[in-house]
């Protein structure tokens, strides 16, 4: 098929991920490795540390702060939820650790998911005990937006951990829009989803799409710069608006046809709409996207996949890399393209 030799393509080049050790130019896994040379384990809802003496004199807070990069609010939270043991009696914060010690710290969710479970088949990527990743498909909205909403990715993530016995809150690391399908990292619990959100504000998260848009680009490889706001005449669209939040979009064209261009695109930022409104503000609007472009008889969504994911394992300091490939609609809107250009030329 016409995008495995783009899911396959390793390049050095403004979108590469992993250079040296770093993702996004940024070096990975100080925390990370430190945490792993102390070796905690979860047990069921608990984060288990066992202390050395790196912990020595380190006042409990500190070592919840700085070796487990827990905020203070968590750790407010986690005292009024009887949550912190040291030696199975609940620690002042102050108390000083000692090698041998043991901390214990919940991780999992006391309260109800608070979804209703729905039997809605779900494409399961990779599962470990902290992470899901999960090949969406189009139609389905990542999580609820109204009071009881249902039909949505979420409640079939419900479905299936209260299936596994392991019923919580389902929390998603970042967003795909309802018609865009491909790599989403869901949490399992409260603590994973903080550190891997950390990541995301970080750049240390990397999300490469694959898109069809409009026409040829002036440029094969470039950055969209240009903040994002919400479109003022209609509260469902965002715009490029000089007041909005800075949003960073990096492409590079993959394969151009006769009346479109196939291109690989990175977010550096998250902004709702982010991939749509920017090249559409170029004059480039996405193949297929009804709100911001034009319907296409060919496919029935916006013609957009987030076909790679990358982030570092927020326990095991391990870099985890995964693709999906395009679905069929958006393989035969390319297989249509590229006859249409070959028509042309004869």
């Amino acid at each position: 098929m016409l995008c495995d030799e783009v899911v396959r393509r390793k390049q050095k080049d403004v979108l590469n991920p992993r250079i040296n050790g770093k993702i996004n130019g940024r070096s990975f896994g100080k925390r990370a490795v430190k945490i792993m040379n102390e070796k905690p384990v979860i047990r069921g809802k608990w984060l288990e540390l066992t202390l050395n003496e790196v912990h020595q004199g380190k006042t409990v807070e500190a070592i919840l702060k700085e070796d487990l990069a827990l905020s203070g609010r968590m750790i407010q939270r986690l005292t009024r939820q009887k949550g912190l043991f040291l030696n199975r009696k609940a620690p002042f914060l102050k108390k000083k650790g000692k090698k041998g010690d043991v901390l214990r710290v919940l991780i999992g969710d006391r309260e109800e998911g608070g979804l209703t479970p729905e039997n809605i088949p779900i494409d399961i990527t990779y599962e470990d005990h902290e992470v899901l990743v999960i090949n969406k498909q189009p139609g389905l909205i990542v999580h609820p937006i109204k009071p009881d909403q249902q039909g949505t990715l979420a409640n079939g993530i419900a479905f299936y951990l209260a299936s596994k016995g392991t019923p919580g809150k389902v929390r998603p690391v970042h967003r795909l829009d309802k018609d865009t399908s491909g790599l989403i990292l869901i949490a399992k619990n409260s603590y994973i989803h903080h550190l891997l959100d950390k990541q995301l504000r970080e750049n240390v998260i990397h999300r490469e799409y694959l898109v069809l848009v409009k026409g040829k680009l002036a440029d094969q490889q470039g950055t969209i710069r240009e903040p994002i706001g919400q479109d003022p005449e209609n509260p469902v669209k965002r715009k490029v608006v000089s007041t909005g939040e800075e949003a960073i979009t990096h492409f590079q064209v993959e394969k151009e046809f006769a009346e479109c261009s196939l291109l690989r695109v990175r977010l550096e930022t998250g902004r709702t709409h982010q991939i749509r409104v920017h090249f559409n503000h170029i004059g480039h609007p996405v193949l297929g996207d009804t709100l911001y472009g034009n319907p296409h008889p060919h496919i029935r969504r916006q013609a957009l996949h987030a076909y790679q994911l990358q982030f570092v394992h927020p326990l095991r300091e391990e870099l985890m890399s995964f693709t999906e490939e395009p679905l069929e609609d958006f393989q035969k809107l390319m297989e249509f393209e590229q006859k249409k250009g070959a028509v042309a030329k004869e």
